[in-house]
């Protein structure tokens, strides 16, 4: 007897967390499109339960019209149609269908977009503002400009930042180890500004954990005044009330620091393999992003400078 619809889901989701040890956000995204999925295979189908190998081209193409009349954009639409094609591979490896209907429809073509970046003046500035701040030696002010120095000096993701423990750092090698997409590892090179202020926030979080005994995280690197590992939102309002002072109402985030990282590099001539590394991308076209703005500033300098411009 086959096995419940909405068992094969639970057992997918159970793969992806057991075996292939996804991070708990990319377990999160799978576990909403394909609720999502099934939420509308219900009604399109009449029923609680279905087969998987008697969904057809025809009830994929129906999804992805009804995703775009919820108001879904093209990059959700394609995140959720690259989830459910994931999923029945998985399905077709363990022999519960014969074929898979989400590879029969195409993917919405999407415009590649790239999120603001501060310039090199901006940069000065900002870190310029928080290091004065920093130096009244108020604990979350001195945390608040290492991570803004990590940030940008490594080039990390949000959740790579508060994923970092104690133990990752090591500021004699100038080096942090970050734990990526699909939590894969890497080794960051750290540079000088924010070697000091990592040591400085070392200092204080230390003095912190002192204080509050066995209620603290020892092993997170960034804590709350509580001494908990600080949350995603804590570290995005934290940056971004530093940000907003820079450039208000651009919208810049703990990822424009990330891209600003990039932008910066190859403005200065890095090689693009090097940033992708750096960055901890899988694949080069997604670096590739990059190369877009720094086509720009060139094209920029030359208007400006070139005498038949």
């Amino acid at each position: 007897m086959a096995e419940p619809a909405q068992a094969l889901v639970a057992h997918f989701l159970k793969h992806l967390e057991k075996e292939r040890d996804v991070s708990p956000n990319t377990l999160k995204a799978y576990t909403r499109d394909l609720e999502e999925f099934c939420a509308f295979l219900g009604p399109y189908l009449g029923s609680d339960d279905w087969d998987w190998g008697k969904v057809d081209r025809l009830a994929m193409r129906s999804f992805l019209a009804h995703l775009t009349r919820k108001g879904l954009g093209k990059r959700s639409i394609g995140r959720t149609l690259s989830a459910v094609r994931t999923f029945y591979a998985f399905l077709h490896h363990n022999d519960q269908v014969e074929h898979n209907p989400a590879r029969t429809v195409g993917s919405p073509k999407t415009e590649k977009y790239l999120p603001g970046h501060l310039d090199r003046a901006q940069v000065e500035t900002l870190f310029k503002a928080a290091a004065t701040r920093a130096s009244e030696g108020k604990y979350p002010d001195v945390r608040n400009l290492a991570m803004l120095e990590l940030f940008y000096s490594a080039g990390l993701r949000l959740s790579e930042l508060r994923g970092i423990n104690r133990a990752d750092l090591d500021l004699l090698a100038g080096q942090v180890k970050v734990r990526g997409k699909g939590r894969k590892e890497r080794i960051v090179p750290v540079g000088d500004h924010a070697q000091r202020a990592l040591r400085e926030y070392e200092r204080v979080r230390d003095a912190l954990v002192k204080q509050l005994g066995m209620s603290a995280d020892r092993t997170a690197f960034f804590l709350s005044q509580r001494g908990k590992r600080l949350s995603a939102k804590g570290v995005q309002n934290a940056i971004v009330g530093w940000l907003s002072q820079v450039d208000e109402g651009a919208g810049l985030s703990t990822h424009s620091l990330r891209h600003t990282f990039a932008t910066h590099l190859l403005d200065a001539g890095a090689d693009l393999r090097a940033v992708q590394e750096l960055l901890g991308h899988a694949s080069i076209s997604t670096t590739q992003i990059y190369t877009h703005t720094s086509v720009e500033r060139l094209k920029q300098v030359y208007q400006q400078s070139h005498p038949r411009a």
